[in-house]
């Protein structure tokens, strides 16, 4: 049997928002360790200029617990 824990982090981008859960995942596993799992909890962007600047996505990071 196993328990897991769910953290949220928030990682943005200048690309899109699939660059920015690219970006997510790789600092999570920097830090947290036996990572399973993420989704997408919310998206937006910034706005400079009437043009995007940068997308941010809201992840919710599933890792379990040694």
């Amino acid at each position: 049997m196993s328990v897991a824990r769910v953290t949220e982090i928030i990682a943005s981008s200048p690309k899109s928002f699939d660059d920015a859960v690219d970006v997510g995942v790789a600092r999570a596993t920097k830090t947290l360790k036996n990572v399973t799992s993420a989704w997408v909890q919310d998206q937006k962007v910034l706005i400079d200029g009437g043009k995007v600047s940068e997308y941010r996505v809201t992840l919710k990071v599933t890792f379990v617990l040694e």
